[in-house]
């Protein structure tokens, strides 16, 4: 489950709108989709059982407490989550935000209690969703689903598309292909708001262009540092490499697009 960004964004990425007056040459603008065979993705969870019918969670940089009644209760970034128990190895995961579900995940925990597959589902604000299947690993001590777990995506049903577009002057805007998430920044070091159904209050990023082909982002939730992202070009301009960066992560997620 693709923690801190499932509840910012549709799929880790942060994307576009458009506006005439940029410069329409800047040679990341295009449309860009996720070469799942070329990108290495991993996502890290932990779960801290601390009572039979509560646990704490830690799928992006701010725990959560919660009792596993399948409850709507408070969580991070004005979102509520839900945790119902479906049997003794499965348990379901809802996220929400103003009553719209965001994402759900159905945990499998494996007999051996080693692994644990994540049926993924985030839902746009269309009614459309995108499904990705991940397999965790167990990392440290722990017994059940309490542990630190490591994961990958098995399977990614849906295409994920970044759009990239000129911004008033010299700037670039961000979005996916269906604009539940949108960011237009120019790059001056200064915080740019997200915008769109699945952004959430105070979710800013602030880039630096470091280079024709090379742009660094931080992005932060309330002040709170989320992630660093590098986005770089091939030398032929068909390939951009996303590097993301968590606090919580000690190996960067690397997402490869090729230009459409």
């Amino acid at each position: 489950m693709t923690r801190s960004i499932s509840i910012l964004s549709t799929a880790v990425l942060v994307v576009c709108s458009l506006s005439a007056t940029a410069a329409p040459t800047d040679p990341f603008v295009g449309d860009w989709k996720l070469n799942p065979g070329k990108s290495k993705i991993t996502d890290q969870m932990k779960v801290d059982c601390i009572e039979t019918s509560k646990c704490t969670f830690t799928l992006g940089p701010q725990p959560e407490t919660i009792t596993l009644d399948g409850t709507d209760q408070p969580g991070m970034y004005g979102t509520t989550l839900a945790v119902s128990v479906e049997a003794p190895n499965k348990w379901k995961v809802v996220r929400k935000k103003d009553g719209h579900v965001l994402v759900t995940g159905i945990w499998n925990l494996s007999a051996d209690g080693n692994t644990l597959l994540d049926d993924f589902t985030s839902y746009r604000s269309d009614g459309t969703t995108n499904n990705v299947k991940y397999a965790y690993k167990r990392s440290g001590p722990g017994s059940g689903f309490t542990a630190t777990w490591v994961g990958t995506p098995e399977a990614i049903t849906s295409p994920v598309i970044l759009q990239i577009r000129p911004y008033e002057e010299n700037g670039l805007s961000f979005a996916d292909s269906r604009a539940q998430d949108t960011n237009s920044v120019k790059f001056d070091g200064k915080d740019y708001p997200h915008a769109g159904p699945n952004s959430v209050a105070g979710y800013v990023s602030s880039a630096q262009r470091r280079s024709d082909q090379s742009i660094e982002f931080t992005d932060k939730v309330g002040g709170t540092l989320l992630r660093n992202r590098r986005l770089e070009l091939s030398s032929d301009r068909k390939t951009l490499t996303m590097t993301i960066r968590t606090p919580t992560s000690a190996e960067p997620n690397i997402q490869v697009f090729d230009r459409q």
